[in-house]
């Protein structure tokens, strides 16, 4: 039984290359990933294998050389750059005698910290015992000490049944809260649909920029900063253009590579603000040199959650760190599909505001069209 740890705690990282094409970027990700948790690196093993281990995920060897790294550090925590199976984890940490946590728990961790509203707790807490229903066999959750414990037994019940009874409750309980955020939404998007206000959605890979964007735009106090998933919580605020039309523009979370399957289903209410948007701003760090690859990824989640339809207009961002100047780029058919900006120098906004003001007039004329007797 290992404690789960916590802010500034200090971990010996694992990356295994079995031959993927963006190991690099990976392994530069998940070095991220650990600085936003506040987790301090202090060794970082790594090795090439045909294919995962089924007991141990590394082979015995470079298990062996784990453990005396974890000896030598005095580190209480390993942090795997990958997603470990249940029993992996359990033979891990007896082999290592430390908290064992892969690519996914960190993630969660990390959105456990920077969670700030209600919607954005709820929806957290859910990804964690979705996520833990699977590792209760290992027996060290003990969910009826949250709720006092005796009493709540039934006849016969193991330790193991009382757990899973508990958070299948809890489960049940968060998901129809859940519900109710989602009705709510769904009534303000009908209240807006019938006020003809385009609803627009900033998305794109977590640390692109999109806070910092979402601020320059609505004149917002939105949290910003360079690290991964400094947003969590969806935050709208209604733009005026200089045409008159007004703009609903909504900030969401941060996407990235392999995003865990049980944040998404728990972040669908906030996701959801997305796949009903009128129009995507797809934001991409320029400087990145793995930019291709982030907006695939992007646009794998956006696909998941129903959403690939939506337009999108590709916004390039953090064009100061390059020497790409600002610009807008048209499509075959004369429309603004790229813009090229700097939301931290304010670089180009003139040019995505004017991109706004085109696509809103746009689907305002549409609207009016589809709504005429002619039309019908």
């Amino acid at each position: 039984m290992f404690d789960r740890p916590g802010h500034g705690i200090e971990a010996v990282l694992v990356s295994l290359d079995f031959g993927e094409p963006d190991y690099a970027e990976s392994l530069e990700e998940m070095q991220q990933l650990v600085a936003s948790a506040g987790v301090a690196a202090r060794a970082l093993i790594k090795g090439k294998r045909e294919r995962p281990d089924a007991a141990l995920f590394a082979g015995r060897g470079k298990v062996a050389e784990i453990a005396d790294t974890v000896t030598a550090n005095h580190a209480p925590l390993v942090i795997f750059n990958h997603e470990l199976s249940p029993v992996q984890e359990r033979n891990l940490e007896q082999r290592l005698k430390c908290r064992v946590v892969d690519r996914t728990s960190l993630i969660l961790d990390i959105f456990a910290q920077r969670a700030r509203s209600h919607e954005g707790k709820l929806q957290v807490e859910l990804a964690q015992l979705e996520h833990l229903a699977t590792r209760l066999v290992r027996g060290w959750s003990h969910l009826e000490r949250q709720k006092g414990g005796i009493g709540l037994r039934g006849p016969g019940e193991t330790q193991l049944e009382t757990d899973r009874r508990l958070l299948a409750k809890r489960v049940k309980v968060l998901k129809e809260k859940l519900t109710r955020v989602r009705r709510q939404r769904e009534v303000q998007r009908r209240a807006r649909s019938r006020a003809n206000v385009l609803s627009v959605s900033l998305v794109g890979y977590t640390n692109a920029g999109k806070s910092t964007l979402f601020n320059r735009l609505a004149r917002a106090d939105a949290y910003a900063a360079d690290q991964l998933f400094a947003t969590l919580d969806t935050t709208t605020r209604r733009m005026h253009m200089t045409n008159g039309n007004a703009v609903v523009l909504s900030d969401t979370v941060g996407f990235i590579r392999r995003l865990p399957h049980t944040l998404v289903a728990a972040f669908r209410a906030t996701l959801e603000e997305t796949a009903r948007a009128d129009l995507l701003l797809h934001v991409v760090d320029a400087s990145s040199v793995t930019r291709d690859a982030q907006i695939a990824a992007v646009n794998e989640v956006l696909s998941e959650i129903g959403a690939e339809e939506i337009p999108q207009l590709l916004v390039y961002n953090k064009i100061d760190r390059t020497r790409i100047p600002p610009r807008i780029e048209r499509d075959e058919y004369g429309r603004i599909a790229r813009v090229w900006i700097s939301a931290e120098s304010g670089e180009g906004l003139s040019l995505l505001r004017l991109a706004l003001e085109e696509y809103a007039s746009g689907a305002l004329h549409q609207a009016e069209f589809n709504k005429s007797p002619a039309a019908a």
